[in-house]
């Protein structure tokens, strides 16, 4: 990301900051800015700022991080995929690991919407160029379920049910470590990493977004347990961030889990397990299951422990 830093002149004292960026950054319109805001990526006197409208006061820092521009179109490639169903409006597939969803920086090719493209030939329009039909995403190193829009109706209906939290989505964490008890819910508000933006942190003082995370505990071998894992919010590496701030990282991760740990960088041990929600066409309710790669077998429960006696609350 690249980084920008001015300073508030005594002409600016009580000037929006959206106002303030817009007239002295050419490549930033007043939506870019509020936009900037949303995701954490704007500074002011150091610490997040997350209001557009926030009146700046003379000599106060102001810094923003750009995103790199991503490709204007992502080209069809003959890429394989796991696909489990499809039909006129949707397709769900089991995304692999090390695949990522869509065209970033560092990512121009060999991504899951580049191989779509190749499968469907075309895909409604996002807001953002290179994810056509993308309504919600896994991590790289995140396996399992994710849906992908075919048609308008399919886009509008299935990013208002996740809007809404009507997508049921579960899923299978490998930890480190045992959390307490049977099952539990992490409710912590999430925001960019004020020490570093390319992660994510739990954030206090009405600065990040509301993140709720259930889970319970399916078993354990040795120093590792295997949990479900349910959103009820759809934040930005939310179960990665979560399970490391409650002290039981997941294994593998390598932003968010142990340093010390022999699987460290290998990849999080993170599977989509389940997905349901309702036909944007026919309103039936849909389940798709898919069961964890090989990856996950060394570290399945030698002691799998029974179902809680009510499951973790939720409010889809």
């Amino acid at each position: 990301m690249e980084k920008k830093e001015y300073r508030v002149g005594e002409r600016d004292d009580g000037l929006r900051l959206d106002l303030f960026l817009a007239g002295i950054a050419a490549e930033l319109s007043r939506s870019a800015v509020q936009k900037l805001c949303r995701q954490g990526l704007v500074l002011v006197d150091g610490k997040e700022q997350c209001k557009a409208g926030f009146r700046l006061r003379h000599g106060q820092k102001i810094e923003f991080y750009l995103p790199p521009h991503p490709q204007s179109k992502a080209e069809p490639e003959a890429i394989p995929l796991d696909i489990i169903y499809e039909d006129d409006d949707l397709l769900v597939l089991n995304k692999a690991r090390g695949m990522v969803v869509h065209p970033s920086a560092g990512h121009r090719q060999g991504t899951m919407v580049n191989a779509l493209l190749a499968h469907c030939r075309a895909l409604p329009a996002a807001e953002e160029k290179n994810r056509p039909g993308i309504v919600h995403r896994l991590d790289k190193d995140t396996t399992g379920l994710l849906v992908v829009a075919k048609s308008d109706l399919a886009f509008r209906s299935l990013a208002q049910q996740i809007k809404d939290r009507m997508v049921k989505r579960e899923y299978r964490a490998v930890v480190h470590g045992t959390p307490p008890g049977k099952q539990g819910t992490v409710d912590a508000p999430l925001g960019r990493d004020p020490h570093d933006r390319k992660k994510f942190a739990v954030v206090q003082g009405g600065k990040g977004r509301q993140a709720v995370t259930h889970y319970r505990v399916l078993g354990k071998n040795g120093p590792y347990s295997l949990l479900a894992v349910e959103l009820e919010t759809g934040r930005t590496h939310q179960i990665r961030v979560h399970l490391a701030h409650i002290g039981y990282p997941i294994v593998g991760d390598p932003l968010y889990g142990s340093k010390r740990s022999p699987h460290r960088g290998k990849g999080q041990l993170l599977h989509s397990c389940k997905l349901a929600f309702q036909h944007p066409r026919s309103r039936e309710y849909i389940e798709f299951t898919a069961l964890p790669g090989e990856e996950f077998r060394p570290f399945m429960p030698e002691d799998p422990m029974p179902p809680p006696s009510a499951a973790a609350p939720s409010d889809k």
